[in-house]
């Protein structure tokens, strides 16, 4: 038997406020120094507190969802319909959509996925049950009494993209059974595959749909970020009402940055980005290949990376203790696997959205660290 561990954004907290300097390669956020062109921008912030006074509050917030949206791909999205909430992070968009649906809800989530998804859910009297990744590939969806099916696309921690074909199946299928279709698309914004229009493949199909969109995994904007929380027009969930019982709105300067930054990011700002990820990612492969261990998810191309871990040597809780006695915090992927967190025990996982430095400092140690704690079992 497990110990009960602690949830995922706890751990985020204590990497993040680890008063001794420890290297934080946990959240999937961008903590990277700006680029050249990002720090350009962010001198002009200035500007936009100043245009946030003169101009319309909904004329900056649909410039920016237009802009952010078109730059991912999702040019079907109801931009200036009324239908595209801004929130200030994907997890209070999240949390909205949990207080919508009526306690008991039987909602099927994607398995394994960030922990929290699962926990909000829950605390709001939702009851769940898991969807796997091979589920998904297979197009086995589920059937009533499941009223919602919830995907993340791509998923963290896999970088599993949900493929065109398959969505549309799964919306086809829910619009048939009178199912909502929840997608949580924070990190889109990473992987040109999953930039196929979402919303046109949901509107195609005519089902209840929500989807959450999120800025944060792309900029290193500290916090600095909108979760965009959009639904369908048939969708008959209370959202503006549970979005009135948590905020007024977000703010326009953090809207016109965003608007900003994704203007950047089609102007070669993904580029720049990707080569920093995709050198991080084989620093880490070649890192820990030193004692026999490979990356889980090889064909991931999100900012975070997964490494297996063998039967034989010590599982992820172990190592996780281990790495944090030497001052770096990585992630434990127990509770990914929200439904059965044994099935985590053999994989942990390291952000790649941080300076190369830190990346090879703490993959050399994990490796290094593997080796010793082996060597002792």
């Amino acid at each position: 038997m497990m110990t009960e561990l602690a949830n995922l954004t706890t751990m985020e907290v204590d990497a993040l406020t680890d008063m001794d300097g420890g290297i934080n390669l946990t959240d999937g956020h961008a903590r990277l120094p700006l680029t050249e062109e990002q720090a350009a921008i962010v001198a002009r912030i200035p500007e936009m507190f100043t245009a946030a006074s003169r101009r319309p509050f909904p004329e900056i917030e649909r410039e920016a969802h237009a802009t952010f949206l078109g730059a991912i791909g999702q040019h079907s999205a109801p931009v200036g319909t009324g239908r595209i909430l801004s929130c200030y992070s994907s997890t209070l968009a999240t949390d909205i959509v949990a207080r919508a649906l009526p306690a008991g809800t039987r909602v099927a989530v994607l398995h394994p996925t960030f922990d929290n998804i699962a926990d909000l859910f829950r605390t709001r009297g939702l009851v769940l049950e898991p969807l796997s990744e091979e589920q998904l590939l297979a197009m086995q969806w589920p059937a009533p009494p499941v009223r919602v099916v919830v995907v993340t696309h791509p998923n963290n921690p896999t970088g599993l993209v949900t493929p065109e074909g398959h969505l549309r199946s799964l919306a086809e299928h829910a619009a048939r059974h009178g199912q909502i279709v929840i997608i949580d698309a924070s990190f889109r914004g990473q992987v040109p595959e999953a930039q196929y229009d979402t919303y046109a493949v949901l509107d195609a199909a005519g089902v209840e749909w929500v989807v959450i969109e999120d800025t944060g995994k792309l900029w290193p904007t500290h916090e600095l970020k909108i979760g965009m929380l959009a639904s369908s027009a048939n969708c008959t969930l209370p959202i503006e009402r549970a979005f009135s019982e948590s905020l007024l709105a977000a703010s326009p300067v953090v809207l016109q940055l965003v608007t900003a930054l994704a203007r950047d990011w089609i102007d070669g700002g993904w580029e720049r980005a990707r080569i920093l990820l995709e050198r991080n990612r084989s620093t880490v492969q070649d890192a820990v290949a030193t004692c026999g261990l490979t990356l889980a998810d090889p064909e991931s191309r999100i900012s975070v990376a997964r490494i297996g871990l063998p039967e034989s040597g010590p599982n992820s809780s172990r190592l996780y203790q281990e790495m944090l006695m030497r001052s770096v915090h990585v992630l434990p992927c127990a509770p990914f696997h929200w439904a059965d967190p044994e099935s985590g025990l053999r994989f942990i996982r390291i952000s790649l959205a941080r300076p190369y430095e830190a990346v090879e400092t703490a993959a050399r140690l994990m490796a290094k660290t593997y080796l010793e704690l082996s060597t002792a079992l």
